[in-house]
């Protein structure tokens, strides 16, 4: 005869590393709350806030480690053959949701602790360029333009043009803009790349289908502190702002450029009148390209330099497919495909997009944490 099934066992236990992670977690959270409560009112603040991104991490843990304690309790209960027949039916469906629950609970806690971006939180300059196309190109990267706009005021987010450069049909040549708000940077950083369009262009008279690219960059925007420029270094130019086809937007030298002679690197601001507002935005978009830069240097596994995240604009390069004959959107590092192209160019449905880049994103590092737990 077969014997009865064997009662499920308790999940196997985590790592050493990790469980010792996890107590000078909670060590810390107890020790800071001491701290807060004797605290001299000029360390208070660094430590109320130090205290304030540890007490979820730690909440987590606590959970995970309660729900762990419930789960050997019922394996318990069901290993002892002295156990009611009532009682272990219970104990067998109570075990099933709660074996849901705690994987719910570890992920939650292992994406805790994976290591954070410092940008993340930060506001971002986003940088949108026509690539290969044409006028074509022009008119996408236009397209794009208005799409993160909008995507900014779904968001609730501050969206700011710094600088454009039109063509005659309403194209965008190229256009930076500064979008303001906590964790802009965290989520449009998977924006850097190469888009490419497939439509008949408005220039087209035998209604074929042409493919465009627009290449975006999106840098975390840097802070004085962050990064601090000195007046010896800088270049600072001054002229009329224009627009589309060289028409001057304004009689007054408002405009400005300037340029980081260490490393080459120049920015223009023209959008406002002022040319002590262009002045202050133009050394904040400064700021941020260098920092990118430095953060390049740092973190070759990101792979942030502008000149990486751009590509050189070429057709066959890409990230992202925009095809308006069949209102596609295919994201091709992910295999995501959309039939709402309209909606994503509204900024309605780009959120369904982002969203599943950054969930892909905390994936691919979860297996690779794991590798190295498992190591």
């Amino acid at each position: 005869m077969i014997g009865p099934a064997a009662e499920p066992t308790c999940r196997a236990v985590t790592s050493p590393d990790l469980e010792a992670k996890l107590d000078s977690i909670l060590a810390r959270r107890d020790e800071l709350a001491t701290l807060l409560a004797e605290a001299e009112p000029a360390r208070y603040a660094v430590l109320a806030k130090e205290l304030a991104k540890l007490e979820p991490v730690a909440e987590k843990v606590e959970a995970w480690r309660r729900a762990r304690r419930e789960l050997e309790g019922l394996d318990t209960l069901l290993a002892d053959p002295d156990t009611d027949p009532e009682m272990r039916a219970l104990a067998r469906d109570e075990r099933v949701a709660l074996e849901e629950r705690l994987a719910g609970l570890e992920r939650e806690v292992r994406k805790a602790l994976l290591p954070k971006d410092a940008a993340d939180e930060k506001s971002a300059i986003l940088e949108i360029r026509a690539g290969t196309g044409g006028e074509e190109a022009a008119l996408f990267a236009a397209d794009l333009l208005a799409m993160y706009r909008r995507y900014a005021e779904l968001r609730g987010w501050r969206f700011e043009l710094l600088d454009i450069s039109e063509t005659d049909l309403g194209g965008v040549k190229e256009a930076v803009a500064r979008i303001e708000g906590r964790g802009v940077f965290a989520e449009l950083k998977f924006e850097a790349g190469v888009h490419r369009v497939q439509r008949v262009p408005v220039t087209e008279a035998g209604g074929r289908i042409h493919t465009s690219a627009a290449t975006v960059a999106v840098l975390p925007e840097a802070e004085e502190v962050d990064l601090a420029l000195d007046e010896r270094d800088l270049e600072i130019d001054v002229f009329r702002a224009s627009g589309a086809g060289g028409q001057h937007v304004n009689r007054t030298e408002s405009a400005v450029r300037i340029t980081h002679k260490p490393t080459g690197t120049s920015v223009v601001v023209q959008d406002e009148r002022s040319q002590h507002r262009n002045k202050a935005r133009a050394l904040a978009l400064l700021r941020s390209r260098l920092l990118e830069r430095e953060r390049a240097a740092k973190s070759a596994a990101r792979a942030a330099d502008r000149r990486v995240q751009i590509g050189t604009g070429d057709r066959s390069e890409r990230i992202r497919t925009y095809n308006f004959p069949q209102n596609r959107v295919t994201d091709h590092r992910i295999d995501l495909t959309l039939y709402a192209l309209d909606r994503v160019l509204t900024g309605e449905a780009l959120g369904r997009i982002v969203e599943a880049l950054v969930t892909a994103d905390e994936a691919a590092r979860l297996a690779e944490a794991g590798r190295g737990e498992a190591a």
